[in-house]
């Protein structure tokens, strides 16, 4: 006699230790993108000559930042929710690794009290990048 398979099964073609991975890559995922919209939206609602009175780099990049921010987050959770161009939410996560190392350093020379974040999200960023470009990439199909 033949059981049906439950809703918790899992298929012959996903492991559980890459089912695992996946979903530790979803939540990173959705971290990310909720902090990084959050930082590039706060930075262009902001005046400019605020922006750079904060910050010892000028007003106009730091807008062109929160840009990057703003689409780094919608590449971070979009291609894997709509199942079109997946390679894209690894390519956005090692874009923000880049922001986050200036981040980093931008973060060492004013407040390096406050360093421990911005290395723990860039760290997570890394961790998203190399997790969806090898240890459990985004399928194309539905």
């Amino acid at each position: 006699m033949q059981s049906e398979p439950d809703a918790f099964s899992m298929s012959s073609s996903v492991s559980p230790r890459k089912s695992r991975a996946n979903l530790w890559l979803w939540i990173a995922q959705v971290l990310l993108a909720v902090v990084f919209l959050f930082t590039g939206v706060s930075k262009l609602m902001m005046p400019t000559d605020v922006l750079a009175a904060q910050s010892h780099l000028p007003g106009a990049f730091m807008k062109f930042i929160g840009v990057c921010e703003i689409l780094g987050a919608l590449g971070m959770i979009l291609p894997g929710l709509l199942h079109v161009q997946p390679r894209l939410t690894p390519l956005a996560a090692a874009c923000l690794i880049v922001i986050m190392i200036g981040a980093t350093v931008s973060t060492a020379l004013m407040m390096p009290v406050a360093l421990p974040l911005p290395i723990i999200v860039g760290l997570l960023a890394a961790y998203v990048a190399y997790g969806r470009w090898r240890v459990a990439p985004l399928d194309v199909s539905a």
